[in-house]
């Protein structure tokens, strides 16, 4: 059940349209997320998914529609565009840490440089987040010391450490190797568990039915279902999620 504070809108997306050349990548998305909510995006490859939430902090330019992130009308302002950014925390398939510095320090460069904390705030902030992944003896380890499975929860206490609004995750699973996965997965469902929000674009569908109040489903640039991870599983609304769910249950 939604609280008061939980009915705030942090993400809105209203007739956005996106095109590479005559590709539409990204068509009439019509979607909101609301404070506290956990949103799973899942469909076949190509459908939409991490272009849909790279839009939410920037990182893919839409050309049509409107977009809306913490009351911030994405794409109207460069300073609006680098305050949604601030608001927004990314991860990614591929870890992306910086292997000159150690876990710690890559989790202390953003606060710095863009919250500009002080080194002392950032380097308790970052202990904090490490901790909370699981990671408090590996803090003096650089990226090529520590297993993909820690990288990846390095990057997500990475992100967790600008405080975002909302929680972007691109396949964060879908680099490692099946032992690794776990626990990365255990890691996100107790962040879910929390209260943040979160976007997630996954194929791990067992996390979807635990985690999700919501399961976006997409298919060719569209949001073809959106449903409750109970409906969707086990009676979705769509010829078309029906046909997915039968491939990925085999």
């Amino acid at each position: 059940m939604l609280n008061n504070e939980q009915h705030k809108l942090i993400v809105q997306f209203h007739g956005v349209n996106k095109w590479y050349g005559d590709y539409a990548a990204l068509r009439d998305i019509e979607l909101t997320v609301r404070k506290g909510e956990i949103v799973v995006v899942c469909g076949p490859s190509g459908s939409g998914k991490s272009t849909l939430i790279r839009c939410v902090n920037g990182l893919e330019k839409y050309q049509q529609g409107k977009l809306v992130v913490n009351g911030t009308d994405l794409g109207v302002t460069r300073a609006g565009d680098d305050k949604v950014r601030r608001e927004t925390g990314m991860v990614f398939q591929n870890f992306n840490l910086f292997p000159h510095l150690t876990a710690l320090e890559n989790c202390m460069l953003a606060p710095q440089s863009v919250l500009r904390l002080a080194k002392s705030a950032s380097r308790e902030r970052a202990e904090q987040f490490l901790t909370k992944v699981g990671l408090s003896h590996k803090m003096s380890h650089y990226p090529s010391q520590l297993s993909g499975g820690q990288q990846q929860r390095v990057a997500i206490a990475r992100a967790l450490c600008m405080s975002p609004q909302v929680l972007l995750l691109d396949e964060p699973t879908s680099a490692l190797d099946p032992e690794m996965v776990k626990e990365v997965l255990d890691v996100i469902l107790s962040l879910a568990e929390s209260g943040i929000t979160m976007m997630c674009v996954t194929h791990e569908m067992d996390f979807a039915r635990k985690a999700a109040d919501r399961v976006v489903f997409m298919d060719q640039g569209q949001i073809v279902e959106i449903n409750t991870p109970d409906a969707f599983f086990t009676h979705p609304a769509s010829e078309r999620a029906r046909q997915f769910i039968g491939q990925i249950s085999h």
